[in-house]
This record gives structure tokens, sequence and C-alpha cells, in this order.
């Protein structure tokens, strides 16, 4: 739970609740088309981007004997009478092939795509820990990696595939990787050339005592985060990281020829943002014919080495591009094609993550309590750095059997004389971070299932005494289509499933909702019509990017708390820091909706890092209210 101020203009103990708003009868119900898209939801994932791996696994479906209620628990939902009536499904037959991941390889030819990196018992998340606690050396963690990169070769060559990927591993994230061989490091790390090491890639992924790390945002709108890469037009380029070849060398050395895998030049510039003092309209592929060099030299080497094939992620062609964006790619491999002669090239467009998840508690707790879930003992994947979660599965239908949170809830209630918030999964969240079942279609019925366990649980809450409820939808954006056609309906029923769970609630009752790190500016009308008294949003790595929003005149009537500081890097803020955030986000955001709290939970920080960062955010939020009562 992230510890939260606000609103910014009262005193922390103060509750004044936002008068909750009338569902308009328009709202549609159950008119979502079935649909697939960006995430498959079968038991195997596939995708280079940390998470893979998944053993199969035959659950028997068996209808609960709730089953036949939920229709008519729907229908008396108030929203549900408001709208009317029922709207069938309909169906797009064939499932847009555009909205599906590909495979790298024939499955009949036994070709390899990936495999999951931290280990089958996270050894590298930590190898990573101790290296980053001063505990281990650089040897010791490049003798862990090294290993697992062996074990999982021969485990692929003992299981007879024949197109086995390298580069596919990373102590930290493939994109930031990619960023190190093409040398863009920025400026403020002090990087003087060369090959580079732990210090300046870690500085850039964690940030250090000194510097803030790069922005962290979701891949494709999943829960696999990438660290966005920061270019200008004095971007320098240069091949500064030989990780690819190096790879290659290995694999070979132990008598396997792997397939070397590199983010390709397009995506990279599409995924990457301008950076700080660079004009938001710059284009970043006009850096293509800066880039491509890098990409010529670390061809001719990995030729050299003995590669026959190399393949080139684009994962970002499956998007909706203009025509100037599309026209890079044909720019971009025409150039490439003197180097590739005498080699095999392969230009993969998947990017497929289906296990889109986040911590344990949020994942694992509220499934472990709700019936139709079932779970694995050490699947685990990568969610960023050294982060991992082993995702449930959602197997049959889905109720409540009894109270999951209220006799915690009102026994840390009972200790402070202070509102003490509730802490709920919202449905959405629940959806998009599990595997869900594929004999239940379409998918949104599944997410009324849940939404409405979370609704009795939201109603015990508030009989139980506890009046600020905070239901996460932290993953609303990750089951959005990549097609803006599709989309509208995806958010109809998400934000009408986040409404089902607090429609029973009295108005003297306050509804938190918190979302992850994603790019909210064009669903910003969705989050307004979930109809939160107050939404936190993760915001300090993104340079304010949410903020623009208010700046173009949007206007966000319920209370806001964008985060003040990085709950995911070690590094403490000072209060001046944290208050020159507050003040910036003073200039758009009017004084009675703001709320002062970090990006996130702190489950992931140590307690040396938790108590003096919120120790210097609660003295910059006093010190500005001080500010702001003397100058009225």
């Amino acid at each position: 739970m992230a510890s939260t101020l606000g609103p910014f203009s009262s005193p922390p103990s103060s509750i004044k609740p936002t008068p909750k708003l009338h569902f308009p009868s328009s709202i549609p119900l159950l008119h979502i088309p079935n649909y697939s898209h960006h995430h498959h939801h079968s038991l195997l994932s596939r995708s280079h981007y940390g998470i893979v791996g998944f053993e199969v696994v035959s659950c028997s479906v068996k209808k609960s004997k709730l089953y036949d209620q939920y229709p008519a628990r729907i229908e008396r939902d108030p929203i549900t009478v408001a709208s009317g009536r029922r709207y069938d499904a309909p169906r797009l037959s064939p499932e847009p092939s555009h909205l599906l991941g590909t495979a790298s390889f024939s499955a009949k030819k036994k070709d390899g795509i990936t495999y999951p990196r931290m280990g089958p018992k996270r050894e590298l998340k930590f190898a990573l820990e101790s290296f980053w606690d001063g505990k281990s050396s650089a040897e010791d963690l490049q003798k862990v990696a090294a290993d697992l990169r062996s074990s999982i070769w021969k485990q692929m060559a003992d299981a007879g595939i024949k197109y086995i990927p390298s580069n596919t591993f990373s102590y930290y994230d493939p994109v930031l990787d990619t960023t190190a061989m093409l040398g863009a490091v920025p400026t403020r790390y002090g990087w003087n050339g060369g090959e580079i090491g732990f210090d300046t890639y870690f500085s850039m992924a964690r940030g250090n005592a000194s510097l803030p790390a790069m922005e962290m945002t979701k891949w494709f709108d999943t829960n696999y985060h990438f660290i966005v890469p920061e270019l200008g037009p004095d971007t320098k380029f240069s091949y500064s990281s030989h990780k690819a070849v190096s790879e290659y060398k290995e694999s070979k050395a132990l008598g396997i020829d792997t397939v070397p895998v590199l983010i390709g030049p397009v995506s990279y510039l599409l995924l990457s943002k301008p950076a700080k003092g660079v004009e938001k309209s710059f284009s970043l592929l006009s850096l293509l014919e800066k880039v491509l060099p890098v990409y010529k030299e670390v061809i001719a080497e990995l030729k050299a080495a003995g590669a026959s094939w190399i393949q080139f992620d684009e994962p970002t062609l499956v998007m909706d591009l203009h025509s100037h964006q599309l026209q890079a790619f044909t720019e971009a491999y025409s150039e490439l094609e003197s180097s590739f002669s005498g080699l095999n090239v392969l230009i993969e467009t998947y990017f497929l993550i289906s296990l889109v998840l986040q911590r344990n508690d949020m994942v694992e707790y509220f499934g472990e309590q709700l019936s139709g879930f079932a779970f694995t003992v050490n699947r685990w994947v990568q969610s960023y750095g050294s982060r991992c979660v082993k995702p449930p599965i959602i197997y049959g239908d889905v109720s409540r059997p009894k109270a999951m949170t209220v006799f915690w809830s009102s026994m840390a209630q009972s200790m402070t004389p202070r509102p003490m918030k509730g802490m709920l999964t919202g449905p959405v969240t629940i959806l998009n971070w599990y595997f869900v079942r594929n004999d239940q279609l379409p998918r949104f019925e599944t997410c009324y299932q849940i939404a409405l366990a979370i609704k009795d649980e939201v109603e015990d809450l508030e009989a139980a005494g506890i009046h600020v409820i905070q239901i996460d939808e932290a993953a609303l954006r990750e089951g959005l289509p990549l097609r803006k056609s599709d989309q509208s309906f995806y958010l109809d029923w998400a934000v009408h499933s986040f409404r089902i769970t607090n429609c029973g609630v009295q108005d003297t009752t306050q509804i938190h909702t918190h979302m992850c790190y994603s790019n909210f500016n064009d669903i910003i009308h969705s989050i307004i019509d979930m109809d939160a008294d107050v939404i936190t949003i993760e915001n300090s790595r993104s340079d304010e990017k949410l903020l623009s929003v208010f700046r173009e005149g949007v206007k966000y009537g319920a209370g806001i708390g964008p985060g003040v500081y990085d709950i995911h890097s070690p590094r403490i803020p000072s209060t001046e820091e944290i208050a020159d955030r507050i003040n910036k986000m003073l200039a758009v955001v009017e004084t009675n909706i703001l709320w002062v709290n970090p990006d996130c939970g702190l489950k992931t920080r140590k307690y040396p890092e938790v108590k003096p960062a919120l120790t210097n955010m609660v003295s910059a939020a006093k010190i500005l209210r001080k500010e702001l009562a003397s100058a009225k």
C-alpha cells in the first residue's frame, strides 16, 4: 500500500468525500465483441521480453453453485437496471490476425523462440539483488548469468530444437541492452565512451544516489516494463556493447549454433522519446541514418563470428502506423541489405506477452480466496528488472466464499484514529493479470463475475467501518487492443466492471483507484468515467507527462495523486526535490484535489529506504501547505 497524503490542501487525517456521481442511463452493457486482442490466453506464452515458459495445467471446469445466479445478479445491478437490457455480443470471425502473436520459426521443425531467463528458482533475481546490495561481485553475477544461459541452450538443444535464439538474456531489459549497444546513454550519467559496464547500465535502469533512473513504461500495454530510450538531434551513436556477439560466441563454444536476436532499428526509435529539452515534435525516425551504421557493425561482427541467421524484432509493425513510419522500415532494411549477404535474416513482428502480472500480493492474495482459481509453485516470470510474478489460472466460475480482507482491515483501523484504507485488486486487473479460461466467451463475462465478488467485499468493508476503499486497476490499459478501432469496446466494459464493484457504497465512502506506468493521456475520458473519488498514478519517471493532459484543458473533478517519487529505485529523494515536483503539479492541478503519494506500493523497498523517503515526502507536503496558507 502506498502512503498517501491528501487532499493536498487538508491535513492528512481529514477525509472529505466527493459525492458519487449517478450512473447515466446510456451506459451500454454486454455489447463487446468476442475479439482476441494482443494478449494471447493459452497457457504457453512466447516472448523475448521476459515472460515465458508456463507448463500446461489441466483443470476440470465445473460450474459453481452460484453460476446460475450471475445473470440474475447482473440484472439486479443498478447500472444494468439503468441500461435497460443486456446486449448480445457480436463476434469477429475469424479472429483478427493482426492481434495474434506469431512464432519465430516453424513448430514442425522443432524451432525455438525463447526461454525464461530468471532461472527455475529465480537465480538471476537473487544474484542481481546481491550485487546491487554490495554482497557479491560483478564476476559472481556474470557467472550466475553464464550458467543460466548455458543451461537454457543445452535444454533446448537436448529437446531437439534446431534454431535456438541468443541475445534474449538480459540483466534488466532488452531495450536497455539496445540502448547500450548503440551507445545512446543520456549525458547526465557521465559515460565517457568505451564498453558500457554495470555502473552505467544499472544507473540508467535504477538510478543512483545522485541521479534518477530513465523512464520505465509498459511494453505494448502489458505489465512487462521496459526502459524508454531518451534521444535527440545531438545524440551520438557508437557501438558500445558487444553483448549480442559475446553471447553468440559463448553458445558456439558450447557446440550450439544460435540465432542472435536484435531489436530492430525502426521499432527501437519508435519506442523512444525525445530527451529532456528536445522539442516534442522532434522526429525520432530522423535518427535512422545515424543508428544504421551501428547495426551494420553488429551484423558484420556476428557474420565474422560465424552466425548464419540473425533475427530482427520489429514489434511496432503490428501498430496503426502512418505512411512515413511504414516507409522507415523499407528504408532501413534497404540500407542494411548489403550487410545481409551470406546471412539468413528473419524480421519478426510478434511481441506477445500473456502473463501481464504484478507483485504476488496483488496477484495471488485474492485469487487464493476466490473460487475458480488454480496456482503454480515455481513458474516465475519477469515483470521488470529482478521483479518476478507467478500468474494464477482462472479455470472455473468466480465467486467469493467468504470475506477476504475485512478482518485485517478492521484490526488495523482499530489501532489508529486516522482513516484506514481498504485495499483490493480490481476485476479488470485480475482478468488481465491471470490466465483466463477459454471456454467462457466473451471474456467480459468472467470480468463481471470477478466484479460481483469484489463488490461483495467492498460492501463488507464499508459495513465494518472502513470508509476509504482502494480498488486498484493497475492493469486497466493492459487489455486495450492495439488497433484503435477496437478500443472503445474494451473500454466500455472495463469501466463498467469497475463501477459494478462500488455501485452499492454510501456517498460518505471514498473510492480510490490506482494505475501503474502507462500512457493514460489518450484514455483520460474513460478514467474519468470510472467515477473514482481519488486516483493515484505512477508519474515520477515520466517527466510529468501525465500533467500535460491538464495543461491541455481536461478537467478532472475528483482527487488525483500523480506519484512524487519513484518506488522502483533505491534512490531516496530529498525534501526539496519532492517539493519541486509538487509545485509543478500545482501549476496545473487545483490544490483541493491534489494528493501527495509515492508512485506505487512500497513492497519492493527496504525499510532503510522507505522511512527516509516517506519522511521527506511528508515534510515537503507540510512545507507547501504552510506556504499556501500564508499566501492566502
